[in-house]
């Protein structure tokens, strides 16, 4: 191993656990010398030593425990390279596992809409799969959307990007019938927290709800009955209260999915009209 990689290993061991300081290790050493890693083990050590002050600004950061992928702007997804910012919250791979399930379920040409989409991940994969799908997304945040929209162009697909809060608003076409609506909202109850550092760098409305009315995005999704089909991330620890606000709005074939961790952490249901 590089001496350069132990290096940052020796620096991130008081803050990081083994494998998680190794992995970002590697990442730090592979982004600041314009290397792969199969080149670094290759050629051994390179001319970037532990004095190097764009080095140190990373460890800087890094020790205070910001978010890789906001300090290089970028995280991988799902084989997809995406722009992140404080704007927008990092893709999560059980998101990945949502947009599989939509992808193993649907095959016709189908209307999408994306709500709350961040990044645009949801969308964008979606429509990398499905490039027949006609796929609208929107989010509240002026600052996420610019994020999407580079995202979209980066690889190529053509998303309409809205700006709309759904707590306030309802998408400017909401008469029409989608046949996919997908959303990954917030869904984190203040009690549900255990790491103290969520939310120090995500943006929190992208994260939190309220305690006394966790599942308000989702009633309000439901409530609009803008869409055929309605495939939602949720809290695993509220997966059966979700199901009874989908039942009670009069909703079928409500089914719950686990994720690769056993959890219950998607919910899918028919809009019968």
């Amino acid at each position: 191993m590089p001496s350069l990689v132990q290096y940052i290993i020796k620096e991130l061991r008081p803050f990081y656990e083994g494998f998680e300081a190794q992995s970002i290790a590697w990442w730090v050493a592979e982004e600041i010398t314009g290397q792969t890693q199969t080149e670094l083990i290759l050629h051994g050590d390179c001319k970037i030593t532990e004095k190097n002050p764009h080095l140190q600004e990373i460890l800087a950061r890094l020790r205070k425990k910001e978010p890789i992928q906001y300090i290089f702007g970028e995280t991988q997804w799902r084989g997809l390279s995406l722009k992140v910012t404080r704007d927008t919250l990092i893709p999560r791979p059980e998101t990945a596992e949502l947009v599989d399930l939509i992808i193993a379920e649907n095959h016709e040409p189908a209307s999408i809409i994306d709500i709350g989409t961040g990044t645009g991940c949801i969308a964008i994969a979606l429509k990398k799969e499905r490039p027949c799908w006609s796929i609208t997304a929107i989010d509240k945040s002026e600052g996420a959307l610019q994020v999407a929209g580079q995202n979209a162009e980066r690889h190529h697909v053509n998303i309409l990007f809205q700006p709309c809060d759904i707590l306030q608003n309802i998408p400017s076409n909401a008469g029409y019938l989608y046949d996919i609506v997908v959303s990954n909202p917030p869904y984190v109850r203040p009690s549900d927290e255990t790491d103290t550092s969520a939310g120090t760098w995500e943006p929190k409305e992208a994260i939190f709800v309220p305690e006394s009315d966790p599942l308000l995005f989702y009633r309000r999704i439901a409530e609009l009955k803008i869409g055929r089909v309605l495939y939602f991330e949720i809290n695993e620890k509220l997966s059966l209260p979700t199901a009874d606000v989908l039942n009670q709005l009069g909703y079928q074939d409500i089914r719950l999915k686990s994720d690769s961790y056993g959890k219950e952490r998607f919910i899918t249901c028919r809009l019968v009209k």
